[in-house]
């Protein structure tokens, strides 16, 4: 009968989830101060231990396994928790530090959270924060992200803990020479015979609802010749005089200001969208994205949008 495989687990898992945290071998290998070879042994031992394979290799890459998806996913809560448990105890335990990974929307994070995180970053200076700013939904877990940001009307059901921040509100807007040459719509049903750019990243991109002044709603079925998942670029079409955009007031606020963008039908406000903070569910959050969120939350409290 073969003798059982020796490992020290605890080290094991930290390597297994450096490995697939910073996408290498080398990485982790660098991060752990351990030889490639040493990382890719304790895997190798790890996977003995547990008869399964969590890593496909290839000479270039690897992917983990279902088998390793579900380990590594219960594994990091297990070094989660360790963690939290070493900071309870530990005498830095009121000062985030390490690592923090945030995922926003393009649009989000370039014009607008670009502009306050510095303020938290020199907050805690012994944070190293790694942004992502995309317009494709990810897998917080899968993609290694602590928190993400989203601007929705609704979220769909998920494992994730959902905290909402604030309320974002939305600004239809035209440029002057789009206006010139095509009339202002009066009312929302006017939309109907003008060239709207849809952001195909919304629930309904081609239906915008309004509320009158009697309270009431409308929604209006638009089209137009452009479309696209994100709003920079249908920012930069409406500038150039191609069509009427309904985006995040942080968007276009410094262009209606300028005089770049007219704001449009302003006694009919359409409903804002709602700025939430997303993480993975765990017993114990983590100092670094609990004090990014109650800081991300007193910003819009105590100062709005810009």
């Amino acid at each position: 009968m073969a003798e059982p495989v020796r490992i020290d687990q605890l080290a094991a898992l930290r390597a297994l989830r450096r490995v697939v945290e910073l996408g290498s071998f080398t990485a982790a290998a660098e991060a752990l101060d351990l030889s490639h070879t040493a990382v890719s042994r304790q895997i190798k031992q790890l996977e003995a231990h547990l008869g399964a394979q969590l890593l496909n290799r290839t000479t270039r890459r690897f992917a983990l396994t279902d088998a390793g998806k579900q380990y590594y996913e219960a594994s990091r809560q297990i070094l989660d928790a360790l963690d939290d448990a070493d900071r309870a105890v530990g005498r830095h335990q009121a000062r985030p530090s390490g690592s923090l990974r945030i995922n926003a929307p393009m649009a989000f994070g370039t014009l607008e959270l670009a502009g306050w995180l510095p303020a938290f970053i020199a907050h805690y200076p012994e944070l190293r924060v790694d942004l992502v700013c995309n317009d494709r939904i990810v897998d917080l877990i899968e993609d290694g992200f602590d928190v993400a940001l989203r601007l929705t009307r609704g979220l769909p059901d998920s494992t994730l803990v959902a905290k909402k921040l604030a309320d974002s509100p939305l600004l239809l807007a035209a440029s002057p020479a789009y206006l010139k040459q095509h009339g202002a719509p009066r009312t929302p049903a006017d939309l109907r015979n003008h060239n709207c750019l849809a952001y195909t990243q919304a629930q309904h991109p081609h239906q915008w609802t309004f509320s009158g002044p009697d309270g009431a709603t409308e929604t209006v079925s638009v089209q137009g010749n452009l479309q696209a998942n994100t709003s920079v670029a249908l920012r930069a079409a409406a500038l150039g005089g191609l069509g009427i955009i309904s985006a995040a007031a942080f968007i276009v606020h410094e262009d209606v200001q300028r005089g770049a963008l007219t704001a449009l039908l302003p006694d009919y406000p359409q409903r804002p969208r709602e700025l939430y903070a997303l993480y993975p569910q765990s017993r114990h959050l983590s100092p670094k994205v609990r004090a990014f969120i109650d800081f991300a939350a007193a910003h819009y409290r105590e100062r709005g949008w810009a």
